[in-house]
C-alpha cells in the first residue's frame, strides 16, 4: 500500500522511471533510429532543434503519464526515483529542458501518495562515461570545475524548487560516479564517438567524490526539510565509505548502492560454474551483497537504488524461465528488505515493444522483459515464496564455495587497494 507519509525512516518499496526524462538507447532505440547515435548527447548535437524538440514532447509526454502513477502505487510502491538531465532547466543551448515534466510528476505523486526521489542523473561531461550519463565513452565532469559548479547550481535549484512540495523524499546528488575498477573493465570507456573529447577521461577519484558530496550537503541541507533526505551513490565503493558520513556531522543522509545480478556474472570463474549450481552461485552473491550492506547500514541507512530479476541462468534453462525469475526475484526481495529499501530498474521499457523488431528483426525482445516491472508485474515473476527449481538452490561443495568466496574477496580487496591509491 503506498504511504503517503514516507519518511527517512521508513521502508522503501519503489520503482525507477528509467527513459522518461534521462534516454538511454537499449530502452528504446527508436527514438534513436533516425540519428543512428549512441547517446542522448549525440542525440541533441545530430538532431535539427526544431525536430529534436517534437520528437523529446512526444516521447516525454506519453511514456510516463498520472496513469502509470496510479498503477505504480496500486501495486504497493510508494516511491518512484525519477532520473533527470543536468539541462533540465532549459538553459543548456542545444538541449531542450523538461521541469515542467518534473512538476506534472509532483502533481502526480501527491495525488496517488507516492514519494519522489529526485536523482541527477548526468553532468556536463559525464561522471561515467555510460549511456545512462549521456555521453558514452567520457568521463571528464570532475576535471572541470565550471562543470562541477553547475551540477552544484543545478541541484540547488531543484532543492528550492521543490523544498515544499509534500511528495518529496529526497535528492540524490549523482548517479552512479564511476570507480577505477569499473572504468577499467567497462567497455563503454573506449567508445568514445569524438577521442579528443574523451581526452583526459578517467574514473571518479573519492578524494574528489568527497569533495564533492561534502559541498552537496553543505549547500542542499540548509533548503530540505530534516526529514527530506539526502542521497549519495557509492560510486560502486560501498565498503570504502564506513563512517565517513558520521564524521562529517551531515544528518538525514543514505547511501544508494545499485546490485545487478549481472555483476556475478562478469567474474572469469561464472562461465565454468554448471547450470546446476547457478542459483547457488546467485544465492552467494546476493549474500555477500546483503552482508556488504549490513555493514555500511551500522552508520548511514543504504538502500538498493537499482536492482532487478535480469540473469543469464534463464538463457541456459529455457524451460524454467518462470521459476528462474520468480526465485531470483524473492532471494533479492528478501535480501533487500533488510536495507531501508529496494527501488526496481525500470518501471518499463518502451511504451511499444512490437516496436523493436522493426529496428533490429533478429532481436530478442523476451531479453528486455526482467528490466521491465510492468512484465515482471504482468508474468506474476515478484511472487513471495517461490520454491527454488533446484530444491533448495543447491550449493556447490564446501572446496568449491570456498573457491567463489574467494574470488569475490579478492575482486572486492583489489577495488579497495586501487581507490585508497588514488
Amino acid at each position: 500500500m503506498a504511504l503517503g507519509t514516507l519518511g527517512i525512516g521508513e521502508q522503501i518499496n519503489g520503482v525507477n522511471l528509467g527513459n522518461w526524462l534521462v534516454l538511454e538507447k537499449w530502452m528504446k532505440p527508436g527514438i534513436f533510429a533516425a540519428s543512428g547515435e549512441a547517446d542522448e548527447i549525440w542525440l541533441h548535437r545530430a538532431t535539427e532543434s526544431a525536430e529534436l524538440e517534437a520528437l523529446l514532447t512526444r516521447h516525454r509526454d506519453t511514456y510516463i503519464t498520472e496513469a502509470d502513477f496510479r498503477n505504480i502505487a496500486a501495486h504497493g510502491c510508494n516511491l518512484v526515483r525519477i532520473p533527470v538531465p543536468y539541462f533540465i532547466f532549459g538553459d543548456v543551448s542545444g538541449h531542450p529542458g523538461c521541469i515542467e515534466y518534473l512538476d506534472r510528476a509532483f502533481d502526480w505523486a501527491e495525488r496517488t501518495g507516492l514519494k519522489i526521489l529526485i536523482d541527477l542523473h548526468t553532468v556536463p561531461g559525464s561522471q561515467n562515461g555510460f549511456d545512462n550519463g549521456g555521453l558514452t565513452g567520457v568521463v571528464r565532469w570532475h576535471h572541470s570545475p565550471r562543470a562541477v559548479a553547475y551540477a552544484l547550481d543545478v541541484l540547488t535549484r531543484l532543492a528550492k524548487r521543490y523544498r515544499d512540495r509534500a511528495a518529496l523524499f529526497g535528492i540524490e546528488v549523482l548517479n552512479e560516479p564511476i570507480d577505477w575498477l569499473t572504468y577499467a573493465t567497462s567497455s563503454s570507456s573506449r567508445q568514445a564517438k569524438d577521442s579528443f573529447e574523451a581526452r583526459r577521461s578517467g574514473p571518479i577519484p573519492m578524494v574528489f567524490l568527497k569533495r564533492f558530496y561534502r559541498e552537496s550537503y553543505r549547500r542542499l541541507r540548509p533548503i530540505l526539510a530534516e526529514n527530506q533526505a539526502i542521497v549519495f551513490h557509492d560510486g560502486f565503493r560501498l565498503g570504502r565509505w564506513r563512517d565517513w558520513f558520521v564524521r562529517e556531522g551531515m544528518r538525514g543522509v543514505m547511501l544508494d548502492t545499485h546490485i545487478y545480478l549481472v555483476m556475478a556474472e562478469h567474474f572469469p570463474l561464472f562461465r565454468m560454474i554448471p547450470d546446476r549450481w547457478l542459483m547457488g552461485w546467485y544465492r552467494l552473491f546476493v549474500r555477500w551483497n546483503e552482508r556488504r550492506i549490513h555493514r555500511a547500514a551500522r552508520y548511514t541507512p543504504v538502500i538498493v537504488g537499482e536492482w532487478c530479476v535480469a540473469n543469464n541462468l534463464v538463457n541456459r534453462t529455457p524451460s524454467a524461465r518462470n521459476a528462474v525469475y520468480r526465485e531470483v526475484a524473492a532471494m533479492q526481495r528478501k535480501a533487500w528488505s533488510a536495507s531501508a529499501g529496494q527501488i526496481y530498474w525500470s518501471y518499463q521499457l518502451r511504451g511499444n515493444r512490437a516496436f523493436l523488431p522493426t529496428i533490429d528483426p533478429q532481436s530478442d525482445t523476451s531479453r528486455l522483459d526482467p528490466w521491465d516491472l510492468t512484465h515482471v508485474w504482468h508474468a506474476g515473476w515478484m511472487a513471495w515464496g517461490a520454491q527454488g527449481i533446484f530444491g533448495d538452490a543447491k550449493l556447490p561443495s564446501s572446496g568449491k564455495m570456498a573457491t567463489l568466496t574467494e574470488s569475490l574477496r579478492r575482486q572486492t580487496a583489489s577495488s579497495w587497494q586501487v581507490d585508497a591509491a588514488e
